[in-house]
């Protein structure tokens, strides 16, 4: 590993700087409304460091190469944003309390991903505090919040950060975010973060002005790689590594999801991902402490989560998209781009019981082949979803997946997701169907760029365009994009969003309960009916069998079960309770079940 990058505050206002910046010739620190610049000593492997006196916490500064005035790239604050003054903090003066946190597994995470920005009213990290209360009652018990690195303004989904050690200052900076995470603990709360190691943002992006920090061998879908194998690429692993140990260990985050990493080009002998891997286990060694990594790959690799030993990366988990789409083409009967690669039930059944669905087989609408076995990975080193801020917030529209379906075909999918095999993961306000889209904002400084964005998003849309000349354009910039996208608390004044809620809290305690575990087991098998639109699925240990109808049909489906079977309904998404049309007791005389169209039905014998 590298030295330390950025300024390090070391107590009695004493402070350590350091950059990387192997091509400059001279490279100094500039302290606001001081003079005299303070000169760094460059080593060997081009890091330019050097230690000084009476610089307190709160200073601003900047690093000066050969002439040019710049913010630090390893900045841990930037509160006048990203064009301005970095900012010296001090990481070790937060009172943290909860020290008996040791984290927990994957396997016993329920995930719920939120965006601080539309979360709350407020959109800060402690606004998020008030909502624990909420989160605790409806069963979740891990918080992934989607990337706060400082962006250009204070609108934006966080993949355009420029500053990947510095929390965002409009949602509440390090403080805040500390104190947010010191709260969910204390409330036996995990809490994950999204980072993202595959680019930095277009605008605020000084960080080639030190070195080089990217590559032209390769391209990404938002230009240069980030360079994890190229000349110098030493240098720029550890400035990303040092990044992902900072939130673990600084900021006492229990995880990462990282960020489509099928875009982290390395074609190295050892993949920076396994690298990454190896740190946070030997960080786990030092403090204790469970840590998990979670991949995001549209490329459906198993050797994301396979162990070192077996030639993979290691990493904990990984989301499969493949559930997404399976589950949503069929509720929806959408098929333009990739949804075209689904929609059938026969994909419904494989991607249930082994997650991927385009496991090595051809995609026509990639037209290539997909993926690699899953075999031998566990069911619980996948995340799944029926909604996240991908699937919602790149829609043209930002609609959810509540206003794009019925109530019953809402609760249906719910069911699906949450009886399968996998670990879940919520989005925001999905619990009680919120109404209010979740769409694209921006809020960038620089009038070309946004100009660039809104007709972008325009050409990517198209084709809608076509058959909806009427449909107004979000644009991304405006403020109302933002605000429109916020979540409205008022749910429980709306009977079918207070129902929806209170049928999520009980899915999820079953699920708590180990109500769903059996699909678990190898015995797992499903059938799945074209013509009927229905999905049975079954598993058995000897003693007892669990059984899963998902009927996504516009007909009522019937299933004859032996009468000398004693069955248990577990739950069904018809019940009156849940605002369905049947009775409690789906088991009718002579040992008839009967699901409703757009139920699912869930009982064991």
């Amino acid at each position: 590993m590298g030295k330390k990058v950025g300024a390090v505050y070391k107590g009695e206002k004493n402070s350590q700087f350091c950059i990387w910046a192997p091509k400059a010739e001279s490279v100094e620190v500039l302290i606001k409304d001081k003079q005299k610049p303070l000169p760094l000593t460059k080593d060997a492997k081009g890091y330019w460091s050097g230690d000084f006196t009476e610089i307190a916490p709160g200073t601003l500064y900047k690093f000066r190469i050969d002439n040019e005035t710049f913010p630090d790239p390893a900045s841990l604050a930037q509160p006048e944003g990203v064009h301005s003054w970095s900012q010296l903090v001090d990481h070790h003066s937060f009172n943290w309390q909860d020290a008996a946190w040791k984290g927990r597994k994957l396997s016993e995470m329920v995930i719920y991903e939120l965006h601080v920005g539309t979360f709350t009213p407020q959109g800060t990290f402690e606004a998020i505090i008030e909502k624990l209360d909420h989160l605790e009652e409806l069963g979740v018990n891990t918080i992934e919040l989607m990337p706060v690195s400082q962006f250009p303004g204070n609108r934006n989904w966080g993949y355009d950060g420029v500053y990947p050690f510095a929390a965002q200052d409009s949602y509440g900076g390090m403080e805040g975010l500390k104190k947010l995470i010191n709260a969910c603990h204390s409330r036996n709360f995990s809490v994950l973060l999204d980072v993202v190691y595959n680019h930095l943002g277009p605008e605020g992006n000084y960080i080639s002005q030190y070195g080089p920090y990217f590559t032209e061998k390769y391209h990404t879908p938002w230009g240069s790689a980030i360079n994890f194998d190229d000349a110098y690429s030493d240098q720029v692993r550890h400035h990303f590594l040092q990044n992902a140990l900072m939130w673990l260990e600084d900021f006492h985050f229990d995880g990462l999801r990282l960020d489509a990493v099928h875009e982290i080009i390395d074609r190295g002998a050892r993949h920076f991902l396994k690298e990454l891997s190896e740190k946070t286990d030997e960080l786990e060694q030092r403090t204790g402490k469970k840590y998990c990594l979670i991949a995001e790959s549209d490329l459906n690799d198993s050797r994301l989560v396979t162990s070192y030993e077996k030639g993979g990366y290691g990493l904990e988990g990984q989301w499969v998209d493949d559930f997404h789409h399976a589950v949503h083409t069929v509720l929806t009967g959408e098929d333009a781009g990739y949804y075209s690669d689904y929609g059938k039930m026969e994909y419904l059944a494989k991607t249930f019981t082994q997650a991927f669905i385009y496991d090595g087989i051809y995609s026509p609408f990639r037209k290539r082949s997909i993926g690699n076995s899953p075999q031998g990975i566990e069911p619980s080193q996948f995340v799944v979803c029926i909604q996240n801020h991908d699937q919602v917030g790149n829609r043209l529209l930002g609609e959810r997946l509540s206003e794009l379906v019925t109530f019953e075909k809402n609760k249906l999918a719910a069911g699906i997701m949450l009886s399968s095999p996998y670990v879940p993961m919520l989005f925001m306000g999905e619990e009680f169907g919120e109404k209010n889209r979740f769409q694209y904002f921006i809020s960038h400084g620089d009038p070309n760029l946004v100009k660039a964005v809104q007709e972008g998003r325009k050409r990517e849309f198209s084709y809608f365009f076509q058959s909806h000349s009427d449909t107004e354009f979000p644009d991304p910039q405006s403020e109302n994009t933002f605000k429109n996208s916020k979540l409205n608390w008022n749910f429980k004044k709306d009977d079918h969003q207070n129902t929806l809620f209170q049928y999520y809290k009980e899915l999820l305690k079953l699920k708590k309960q180990g109500a769903f575990d059996l699909f678990r087991h190898e015995s797992l098998s499903t059938e799945a009916d074209e013509a009927s639109k229905v999905l049975k699925v079954s598993a058995s240990n000897g003693n007892n069998t669990l059984t899963g109808i998902y009927n996504f049909g516009k007909e009522p489906f019937s299933a004859e079960i032996s009468e000398e079977k004693n069955i248990r309904v577990i739950i069904s998404s018809s019940a009156t309770k849940w605002g369905g049309k049947k009775a409690e007791n789906e088991v009718q005389k002579g040992g008839r079940i009967q699901v409703l169209p757009e139920a699912m039905l869930i009982f064991s014998y």
